[in-house]
């Protein structure tokens, strides 16, 4: 059974205050992973107590309410989205909305738990998902998540790809870690029929990590890939922010994701929601707004849908994402698993 309300009257689609339509939701169901990636959280990090997330009542709720305003696009993260306890349930119950309001419901996941859960996303509609993935060198992949086991990433995607899932690695691109084999890590994933996509750091977070030490500029590693591989710009879309390119010798798609070297602000069609109901209408923008409160209000969601067209009206034009390179700093003190990337 899922957590479905009765019908009320659709309120009008979110658009922003530079005319761009709300259309793609990206969901931390959990501040929880079972890998520490260095460019994504502190090793001993102090996670939320579990009295303050969202009950998966409360997200299927909220998920809803963003669907019936015009969202076509729902993406469940993290921390890790499989480790929610009793996340199928949540899954589930979502994908109701499938050929109705919603075009796609997706995941980025790293890639852990697939073997468990892989066969019940397909069933429940999933077609596609995103495995962060940056090295096939075991001992460096331990390096980069501090828990993390290759081998079992490799089983997840072996299980997702037999479950007729669609897969795409997302790498981030280290400076001094994996830099020198991404051109490997893009050909082994379009050998077996996978897109790919590279990452910029983004400077989120006190993490224990130099970001100066982490970031490796996007433009470079284009032209250093292009040495390698004749890259095709193409126009191909997954609602998200990458640009991709056609690799004419593996005839494989690659997308580069790069908010420092050149954001993709112009055409921003998301918003970020919490575990605990926290709204982010930018990631690079520390304003934000509390959503937890209007659901719990009033069954009713005419609160809930006030506080959201509140929170759109005040969505930026753009990030500010920078490296503060005089007091070596992250731009913003919200580590990335707290808002899913």
């Amino acid at each position: 059974m899922g957590f479905e309300r009765a019908a009320t009257i659709k309120p009008p689609p979110l658009v922003d205050p530079f005319a761009r339509a709300i259309t793609y939701l990206r969901v931390s169901v959990t501040d929880r992973c079972d890998f520490r990636c260095v460019y994504c959280m502190a090793e001993n990090m102090a996670f939320l107590p579990k009295q303050d997330l969202l009950t998966l009542e409360e997200l299927d709720r909220l998920c809803s309410a963003f669907i019936a305003r015009g969202v076509r696009k729902l993406r469940l993260t993290g921390g890790e989205p499989l480790v929610r306890r009793s996340i199928m349930t949540l899954v589930r119950s979502l994908s109701r909305h499938l050929g109705g309001g919603l075009d796609e419901l997706t995941l980025t996941t790293n890639g852990s738990q697939l073997p468990k859960y892989a066969a019940e996303l397909a069933a429940c509609g999933v077609k596609r998902i995103n495995v962060s993935l940056d090295t096939l060198d075991p001992d460096k992949f331990r390096a980069v998540t501090r828990w993390g086991e290759l081998d079992k990433v490799i089983a997840g995607i072996d299980a997702a790809q037999d479950a007729g899932l669609a897969v795409k690695i997302n790498a981030v691109a280290l400076k001094g870690v994996n830099e020198d084999e991404l051109g490997d890590l893009v050909a082994w994933a379009h050998d077996r029929g996978m897109d790919a996509t590279i990452i910029e750091v983004m400077p989120l977070g006190d993490i224990g990590e130099d970001r100066l030490d982490q970031y490796l500029p996007l433009s470079l590693v284009r032209a250093r890939l292009a040495k390698r591989f004749t890259l095709d710009d193409i126009d191909h879309s997954t609602g998200g922010p990458a640009r991709y390119v056609r690799v004419a010798e593996t005839g494989g798609r690659l997308g580069f994701i790069t908010p420092l070297t050149h954001n993709f602000c112009e055409s921003c069609n998301r918003v970020r929601l919490t575990c605990t109901g926290t709204l982010y209408m930018c990631l690079g923008q520390e304003d934000a707004a509390d959503l937890r409160a209007p659901l719990r209000a009033s069954e009713s969601d005419e609160p809930l849908n006030a506080a959201i067209d509140d929170a759109i009206l005040r969505k930026p034009k753009g990030h500010d994402f920078i490296i503060d390179r005089r007091h070596r700093r992250p731009a913003l003190a919200r580590h990335m698993s707290v808002t899913g990337g």
